[in-house]
């Protein structure tokens, strides 16, 4: 009877081991994705942050027509 209400309260299951572990392999498969995705905008904060002042249209040379009137 022992072994019937161990079985019943939950021992042991391979399965439920097993997706537990492929659970955890998850967990710390997206911890590192998300730790990288943090250096990497880290990186890109601090690049971006340099070039504050630079305008993003600065050595662009554009040739704009003037614009014509609208017809009423």
């Amino acid at each position: 009877m022992a072994k019937a209400l161990l079985g019943y309260v939950g021992g042991s299951d391979p399965r439920l081991l097993a997706e537990m572990r492929r659970l955890q392999q998850r967990v710390q498969d997206l911890e590192s994705e998300l730790n990288r995705i943090h250096s990497e905008n880290d990186v890109l904060s601090a690049a971006a942050a340099s070039h504050r002042g630079d305008s993003l249209l600065e050595g662009i040379d554009i040739d704009v027509p003037q614009a014509e009137p609208a017809l009423t």
